[in-house]
């Protein structure tokens, strides 16, 4: 086993959520060896090409990964891994808090082919695919923008990526959206947490009044304009929003688990051209720090 492989007790953890070999055509090659190979370059943020042999060939490692980020496998095994911690009472449902990080875009990613892609095998497209391709400029460069929710074990629940100059307040609600554990014993997934946590770029009426609309309790703190702006108001501004500053030191758990993903050099660095890709790479990320215990 070389470094950053996975253990044996991971792969066991990992093995059962994997798709098997059924129906007519060719063979997977062995699942442990390519997971293996993609995380390498995840780590490494090498391309494709200079893959060590030990993984196999490079192209079959590459197709794997493109493969199952377009047909949505990475997210389903996500979901998988994060139910079976959640049966183990892993999963921290007292603080979520919302973040977001911007990833600098390497030269190679620009580029994609104007055509939308396919689903390798299938007419229909990727769930990820984004015509923009997550592409943000700006003085600095090419820029894409990671937003997740995370939760206290410093583990992502959910994950979104845009270009790199969206803002953070509008993509509160798509993230809380994703967010979806399901149970193995049955029943609805877990959708809803706890308790809610967001710097000041998430204040807007619009997000609090859709944590009001299902019940989720939420430290945000307000900005200094809509501040002014509700005491102008008089009584037509409504009630200040209630903040809890001892809970709101819990932030930073967000913040780590920034940190954690981007610890992958292939996040920090996006070096993929699609869109849909990169948040495969970005799943994958949160997928190996869900195994971890």
């Amino acid at each position: 086993m070389g470094r950053g492989d996975l253990s044996n007790e991971e792969w066991a953890r990992l093995e059962p959520h994997l798709p098997k070999n059924v129906g007519r055509g060719g063979r997977w090659q062995s699942h442990r060896r390519v997971i293996n190979g993609i995380l390498f370059r995840q780590r490494t943020g090498i391309p494709w090409r200079d893959l060590p042999t030990r993984f196999g060939k490079w192209k079959t490692v590459h197709d794997r990964h493109r493969r199952w980020s377009a047909d949505g496998t990475w997210e389903r095994v996500l979901q998988a891994v994060q139910a079976q911690a959640d049966a183990e009472g892993r999963v921290y449902w007292s603080m979520v808090s919302v973040d977001s990080t911007v990833c600098r875009v390497h030269q190679h990613a620009a580029g994609a082919p104007k055509l939308a892609p396919l689903i390798p095998g299938k007419r229909s497209r990727p769930a990820q695919h984004r015509s923009d391709e997550a592409l943000g400029r700006s003085r600095g460069g090419l820029s894409t923008k990671i937003h997740l929710a995370g939760e206290g074990g410093l583990r992502p629940l959910a994950l979104l990526v845009t270009p790199g100059q969206w803002g953070d307040a509008p993509q509160m609600i798509p993230v809380l959206d994703r967010v979806r554990v399901p149970r193995p014993s049955g029943g609805r997934p877990r959708t809803r947490p706890d308790h809610l946590s967001g710097d000041k770029a998430y204040s807007s009426r619009r997000n609090r009044r859709y944590l009001r609309r299902r019940h989720i309790k939420h430290t945000i703190p307000e900005r200094r304009d809509q501040r002014s702006h509700r005491r102008n108001r008089g009584s037509k501004g409504g009630r200040p929003s209630v903040f809890d500053r001892a809970r709101y030191v819990r932030r930073n758990e967000v913040e780590r688990t920034v940190n954690r993903i981007k610890n992958f050099r292939a996040v920090a660095t996006r070096y993929d051209k699609r869109a849909y890709v990169f948040h495969g790479t970005a799943t994958v990320a949160a997928i190996q720090l869900w195994l971890r215990r």
